[in-house]
């Protein structure tokens, strides 16, 4: 290939509208041009690095038995209908209509669809199967962020696992495990496997791969003395047990002018871990009390999960008066007969502070389990920096990550909806067991740059570089020097190296520039200088270092850097 017959429309000064390094640096190297907000297009470079990373994912999902396919991206409604998703998924699902008035989506995921590929199987003695593909899908995302980290319209590795039964299922899960370890390994992306919410996916169980960065969306809670590590929406911690005292027979009232927050309650001797925190949620339609200990924030996605719910939101402050006759800063569970769902942590507690639904009056010497008509306990709490780990008891992490990678043990939640049942091994009709498993593939070429990267541009590890070689041609006027370039271009094209010369009637200052910014591992520099002495020079991107190698033994020493 060469540089003059590219396109690779390199910037010389950062983009205004680019705050992550990877949007700012792929923008720059000319890898990537937005159509508009949410949508790149893939210009050649990134085409190349693409293809490199599909075909690692590739490689080790062959690793583990998967077969690829490719199914449609454009689903009708009927199978997300029958899963309950249609409406679950809310305005992010992209919706249509045909000419004959059909409602259609555009694919965010593809479980209800693999599923109905996966009727056609009918015995135990067919499975376990394991199928995959790669296919663009659509999300209406409402703030497209980041470059390629946040996008409505993107590459996803997805892969389907089919068990006969849950130890099935945890061997499928397992197998998928290592090769998402291995694929991250490959890419030199470091990833952390935390355990998550499932979300709308639903099913028993979930670990995202978690790369640490600073641009991440996402918060990890860590112990590194043990390993613990989980979304901060799975997340939780030991806390130390509480030492309340009997208080009172029953909560006695008092007046408390002004105070509206668990800060100003602070001054009537009520300690934040002694006060019972009361939020107001509409969940599903259903006006719901959420308690938690007073200094406890509540993490939403917790309560989603422990409630199943699809719509969920805040109730307003009409809707709070009206139900329980006082405003926010007075509010109580004690005596309502509203739906209660209370955090863990308050399981127990007596001598509590609460709101007495009247504004301006609180309780004292709440009893939780006396006094508070409890329906659903869960962890609802979001873990701090510093807690306790519930393994090892050091102190928790937490800091930024990007979702690299995600799979989960989906169960038979789609297999019943979509009607995917075999014969198992006592002549009986079960439904399939299945797990899910999604890598984001432009995702990923961004959290690499996220790793990988310098003042000067992208550093690409060799495996996913566009080219892992660049031949430059100092003096492109230069008769002889071009000569001595296109032979070593020659010699190592012939020795299956990816390599591209530059060959442009530019100044080696800018063809210097151009190859540090777009991250070619190697680059190979032939000069009238070096060609007097008989000898290119070699320098390693990542690390700057060069060495002079004799024209005629470029090709081998450029093998064996490769090698290693």
């Amino acid at each position: 290939m060469r540089w003059s017959q590219m396109f690779v429309p390199t910037l010389r000064d950062d983009p205004a509208e680019a705050e992550a390094p990877s949007h700012r640096l792929l923008l720059r190297a000319g890898y990537i041009r937005q159509l508009t907000a949410g949508h790149y297009s893939l210009l050649p470079l990134a085409v190349r690095v693409r293809a490199r990373i599909i075909q690692i994912i590739r490689e080790e999902m062959n690793r583990i038995g998967a077969q690829e396919m490719l199914l449609p991206a454009l689903h009708p409604a009927e199978p997300w209908q029958r899963s309950g998703r249609w409406e679950l998924m809310g305005q992010e699902m992209f919706r249509l209509r045909d000419r004959r008035g059909t409602d259609h989506a555009l694919g965010m995921t593809h479980e209800e669809i693999f599923a109905t590929v996966a009727r056609e199987l009918n015995s135990y003695r067919q499975l376990p199967q394991q199928w995959y593909q790669f296919q663009t899908k659509f999300r209406d995302e409402p703030r497209p962020k980041g470059g390629l980290m946040r996008t409505r319209e993107f590459t996803m590795k997805d892969a389907y696992s089919f068990d006969v039964d849950r130890p099935g299922l945890d061997a499928s899960f397992d197998a998928y495990h290592g090769a998402y370890t291995r694929i991250f390994e490959r890419l030199d992306i470091p990833a952390l496997p935390c355990e998550a919410s499932s979300g709308t996916m639903g099913g028993s169980g979930s670990t995202e791969f978690m790369c640490p960065s600073d641009i991440g969306e996402d918060l990890v809670v860590h112990s590194p003395a043990c390993g613990y590590a989980a979304n901060i929406e799975r997340a939780t911690s030991a806390l130390p047990p509480a030492s309340d005292g009997p208080g009172p027979d029953a909560p006695e009232r008092f007046d408390t002018p002004g105070v509206r927050t668990i800060e100003d309650l602070l001054a009537y001797d009520a300690p934040g871990d002694r006060q019972i925190k009361t939020l107001v949620y509409v969940l599903d339609g259903t006006l719901t009390l959420v308690l938690l200990r007073g200094d406890h924030p509540l993490n939403e996605q917790k309560l989603v999960d422990a409630t199943g719910a699809a719509r969920i939101r805040a109730a307003d402050p009409a809707e709070i008066q009206d139900a329980l006759g006082a405003l926010p800063g007075s509010l109580g569970a004690v005596g309502v007969a509203l739906p209660v769902i209370a955090d863990e942590a308050l399981r127990g507690r007596r001598d509590m502070f609460t709101g007495a639904n009247t504004d301006d009056v609180h309780l004292r010497g709440v009893d939780v389990g006396r006094d508070i008509d409890v329906g659903t306990w869960a962890d609802l709490r979001e873990v701090s920096k510093g807690e306790p780990c519930v393994r090892c008891g050091e102190p928790l992490r937490i800091q930024r990550a990007i979702e690299i990678g995600h799979i989960f043990k989906l169960g038979d939640r789609y297999a019943r909806a979509l009607g995917v049942e075999v014969l198992d091994p006592d002549g009986r009709r079960v439904p399939v067991i299945m797990g899910s498993y999604g890598i984001g593939v432009e995702r990923a070429m961004a959290a690499i740059v996220e790793t990988h990267n310098d003042e000067r541009g992208v550093v690409w590890p060799v495996a996913v570089a566009p080219f892992q070689v660049v031949v430059v041609i100092a003096q492109s006027d230069d008769a002889e020097v071009a000569k001595a370039a296109e032979d070593v271009y020659a010699g190592l094209a012939g020795a299956g190296v990816e390599v591209v010369i530059d060959d442009r009637p530019e100044r080696a200052g800018v063809k210097f520039r151009d190859a540090e910014l777009t991250g070619i591992p190697f680059r190979v520099t032939v000069g009238r200088r070096g060609l007097a002495e008989g000898v290119a020079e070699v320098t390693a991107r990542a690390t700057g270092d060069t060495s002079k190698i004799a024209l005629g033994s470029v090709v081998d020493h450029v093998r064996t850097l490769l090698d290693a």
